[in-house]
């Protein structure tokens, strides 16, 4: 089961453990392991950005709620995951607020509705913060968004790399 603020619980493989979904500022200390996840997966686009300033930029977003705010997926004590709302993720489209970013799971769990749980969260947050539409960018998980009614919004290169550039409508009160 994986439960998120809402008290809602969404099935998923594993219904022997219990995933929780919950604000990164109440797991503070996973914010090293965190950066350390992170600056693994997405280094590459941004080369300068030292591990330390990475873990530092989490903990800054690391909000319970509103925007910024990062979420976790915590399994039997050991962070599996994440997604993040935040004000800007692509410094070259500062016109496009907010986005969805960070979303990472290890891969020992993924393709178990994880990354969809983590999402759905944001998404609630993005929504009682009222906002009405969001963004994010992928380099390979297009597919994974579109199944969660992401559109494509445009196609660009970005710190070279290819990247889509997606939208989703929020419905208020989500």
């Amino acid at each position: 089961m994986i439960h998120g603020r809402s008290g809602l619980s969404t099935p998923h493989q594993s219904e022997s453990m219990t995933v929780h979904i919950i604000p990164l500022a109440d797991r503070i200390e996973f914010v090293r392991e965190l950066a350390e996840l992170h600056h693994s997966e997405w280094g590459h686009f941004n080369p300068s950005f030292t591990l330390d300033m990475r873990a530092e930029a989490i903990e800054k977003a690391a909000r319970r709620e509103g925007i910024p705010s990062v979420f976790i997926a915590v399994k039997e004590g050991e962070l599996i995951g994440s997604a993040a709302l935040i004000e800007l993720d692509m410094k070259t489209r500062p016109d496009l607020y907010p986005w969805l970013a960070a979303v990472y799971v290890k891969e020992k769990f993924r393709h178990q509705g994880i990354a969809s749980a983590l999402i759905a969260r944001c998404e609630t947050e993005a929504a009682q913060s009222g906002v009405t539409q969001w963004y994010l960018f992928t380099e390979s998980a297009a597919d994974l968004y579109r199944k969660l009614g992401w559109q494509h919004f445009e196609q660009c290169d970005y710190k070279g790399a290819t990247v889509d550039i997606m939208v989703k409508d929020i419905s208020p009160g989500c």
